[in-house]
Order: C-alpha cells, then structure tokens, then sequence
C-alpha cells in the first residue's frame, strides 16, 4: 500500500487540529485544495481500477438449512 500523499496528510492534520480546537470552519488556499483534489481524484480512479480487476470470488451462492430436532 502506498503512504499518503503530502497533500492528505496535511488536509488530515488540519482537520485533526480543527477538531482539537473545536473550530466551526477550515480554510484552504486554492493550491492546497487542488492538491488535495487531484489526490482524491486519483485514490478513487485506483479504487475503481481495482473493483473492476477482482473477480467475484462467489457468483451463485446456496445456503440450506432446517430447524434441526429442538425438543
């Protein structure tokens, strides 16, 4: 798996310090949100990539099953 890139890790740390403040807002400079645009944008590209090359392990699954003998 490859580490975050700088661009999360720094969104990732801001939030974290939001929250510790209890801040209501976080503000972005424009490049910081087109970094952390084009990072998301490509993590997702890699998720869709790899949905699309599993192979689903159980395609028809059956499963029987009775009360058995409770007495």
């Amino acid at each position: 798996m490859q580490s975050l890139s700088l661009a999360l890790k720094n969104f990732n740390d801001r939030v974290k310090q939001m929250n510790q403040s209890g801040s209501k807002q976080l503000m972005l400079s424009a490049e910081e949100a087109r970094n952390l645009h084009a990072d998301i944008f490509i993590l997702l590209a890699n998720f869709a990539e790899a949905q699309a090359t599993v192979d689903p392990v159980m395609d028809n699954v059956s499963i029987g099953m009775d009360g058995g003998g409770f007495k």
